[in-house]
């Protein structure tokens, strides 16, 4: 006897599909390269990336959401590698951020969200919890190691530890950034070696002051 399933009388809900994901995040990316902010639409994404309009609206409220995630995927490439010192650490993560915004992607959607975000306050929140948040967790790997080594001295204050890595990451996010996208100078390995040797210097000075 044969028996045969009824896929929608099996399917207890309509599973996310990560292909579908993908497919949208790099349609939206390649849209905004050759489109701008301005004329990209939720609908010129769905033909390039193969999906229904309404698939993206299931996804993401509105073009806002959409770009954002689009570019945080790109940040969450980044990684903190165990290269044995605190000042090795970061010269290896710069470097991999500023090689990330020289892909025509990541420096188009990053300056577009941040431009629009100046008149959108939800749109600044997303910014914050997608990417700022998100790509935190690399100061705090960097910092618990270097203590670990004996690098930095234990934390004792939460709050300093917090306010303190919030210092970090705008220093090294603001420096990059600036110098990348707005100086167009280039991020090299002499620069990143001097801004890597001032954070070092300056965060055992940090460290004391908040303890």
């Amino acid at each position: 006897m044969c028996s045969r399933t009824n896929p929608r009388r099996s399917r207890t809900g309509r599973p996310r599909s990560t292909e579908a994901d993908t497919a949208i995040l790099e349609a939206t990316r390649a849209a905004l390269v050759e489109l701008g902010w301005s004329k990209l639409t939720m609908g010129d994404v769905a033909g390039r990336a193969g999906v229904a309009k309404t698939t993206l609206y299931r996804r993401w409220a509105n073009k806002n959401e959409l770009v954002v995630d689009a570019v945080a995927v790109l940040f969450d490439e980044l990684e903190l590698p165990d290269l044995g010192s605190l000042q090795a650490d970061i010269e290896h993560v710069v470097l991999q951020f500023a090689a990330l915004l020289e892909r025509p992607e990541t420096k188009t959607a990053l300056m577009a969200v941040v431009a629009e975000s100046t008149r959108d306050e939800p749109l600044r929140e997303r910014i914050r919890a997608s990417i700022v948040d998100r790509q935190k967790r690399l100061v705090l790997a960097g910092r618990e190691r270097a203590q670990l080594r004996g690098e930095l001295p234990p934390g004792r204050d939460p709050s300093t530890a917090d306010a303190t890595d919030d210092l970090i990451f705008d220093v090294i996010a603001g420096a990059v950034v600036h110098r990348a996208l707005v100086s167009a100078e280039p991020v090299d390995a002499p620069w990143v070696a001097r801004l890597s040797a001032l954070l070092v210097g300056g965060l055992g000075a940090a460290a004391t002051a908040g303890a």
